[in-house]
Order: C-alpha cells, then structure tokens, then sequence
C-alpha cells in the first residue's frame, strides 16, 4: 500500500512530461499545457491525505515521499508554467517573432530561483498550525491568469505580481495550508477550492478569452485566501525555529 501511494504521487511527473511537449511543440495550446498541470495538481491535492491515513511514513521510512512530491511540485508549480508565461509573451519586454532581446526573462528568473530556496526549506509546511512559511509557489495558478491579463492589455500585472509573490516566497510570512487548515476554516476553504477549480475548468475551453467580468469575479476566492492567511499569520503564535548544532 505504502509503495502503491508513493507511485501515485510520483505519476505526476508523468502529466509535467505531456505538458513540457505540448509546450515544446511549434504551436503551443495553453489549454492543453493547463489540461496536463490540472490532473498533477490533482494528484498533489490528493496524496497527502491518503499518505497520512495509510501512515506511509512509518511504514516505508526509506523512502521520502516528500522529496518525490517537492520534486514534482517544482516542475508542475512551478518550472512549467514559468516557461508557459514565457513561451506564451505574456509578459512585458516578450520578443515577437524571435526579434530583438527578450526581457520577459527577467521577470521569470527571481521567481524560479525563489521557488528553489522555498522547496528547499525544510520547515516551509507548518503541519501542526496548518499553514505553509512563505508563498507555497502557486505560479501553475498565477499563469492561468496571466494568459487573461495579457489578452486584455494588462501584462504589467502579471510582471507586478511576479515580482511581489518571488519576495513573499523567501520572506517570513506564511500563508494557509487548505489541506490542514485549522479549524473552522479548513471546510470553507476545501469547497472554495473546489468551486473555484470548477469555474476555472469551465473557462479553459475559451481560454485565454474569457468575459472580462467573470474573470475579475473569479479572483474573489484567491483575494480571500490571502486574506485569511494575512490574519492567520497575524494571529498564530510563530513556530519555534529549528536550532543550528
């Protein structure tokens, strides 16, 4: 059973692979590319609680079954829709038709290097608090966005916001984990979610055209995650730090 659960959770690498060649093909479909990333952000949503309940920790301490899900959590969170904004243009600076420097690399790199330093913290999943230390490198969502905010005119939102969550991914704030968020907000927050998953699964049909309206209104729910996770930060007592030997 223990193996069976550490299979699941490494079959996401399995979904970055069909989205890394659609996204290397002449003509990439974003629809496709986010297609692939929803399926391994399934799988990542899922894992930890079957893992928790089959007690696969004790049960097969050789293996980490957290190294294999930060290992595709990079990849599917964050290296691969990176690259789609990228490949795509939709940020400022973007070379058209392979012409003159392009910018747009600039934007993406503090974001990749900061993900890096937030997978590598080992004390990034407070468990106990049910909250995560840092931004938990939510770019797969943050590129849906950005392909709306580019075919509206906006790309400097995009290039803004790149900016401010690659700080908020190193810096001491923390943000909630909806899988072990404290109680009571851990069931509105799941059926958010899930709403929320529904509506964006709705529009991926049209993407990256969507009524400008119900694009804007679907950010009710992330501005409400960051909110809850603001005064949860506030509110909670800091976990204590590991100490250097």
């Amino acid at each position: 059973g223990a193996y069976l659960i550490h299979g699941y959770t490494a079959s996401g690498v399995v979904f970055a692979m069909l989205a890394a060649v659609e996204l290397c093909g002449r003509e990439p479909d974003p629809r496709w590319v986010f297609g692939w990333l929803a399926v391994a952000l399934f799988i990542d949503a899922t894992d930890g609680p079957l893992a928790r309940a089959a007690r696969v920790k004790s049960r097969l301490p050789a293996i980490d079954g957290r190294t294999i899900d930060d290992l595709v959590d990079y990849l599917t969170f964050t290296f691969l829709p990176l690259l789609l904004v990228w490949r795509m243009g939709w940020l400022p600076g973007a070379s058209t038709g392979g012409e003159g420097m392009d910018l747009s690399l600039a934007w993406i790199a503090p974001a990749m290097i900061a993900s890096l330093f937030g997978f590598a913290n080992q004390d990034a999943k407070d468990e106990r608090n049910g909250m995560f230390q840092g931004f938990p490198s939510y770019w797969n969502l943050f590129a849906y966005y950005a392909g709306f905010w580019a075919t509206q005119g906006a790309a400097w939102l995009s290039a803004a916001l790149l900016v401010v969550f690659a700080a908020l991914t190193v810096l001491p704030v923390r943000f909630v984990y909806p899988n072990l968020a404290p109680a009571p907000w851990r069931v509105p927050l799941l059926a958010g979610a899930g709403v929320w998953a529904l509506l964006l699964v709705g529009l991926l049909p049209w993407y990256p055209e969507a009524p400008a309206w119900l694009m804007w209104g679907s950010l009710a729910y992330p501005a409400a995650y960051f909110a809850l996770s603001a005064w949860l930060d506030c509110r909670q007592p800091r976990p204590v730090e590991r100490e250097t030997p």
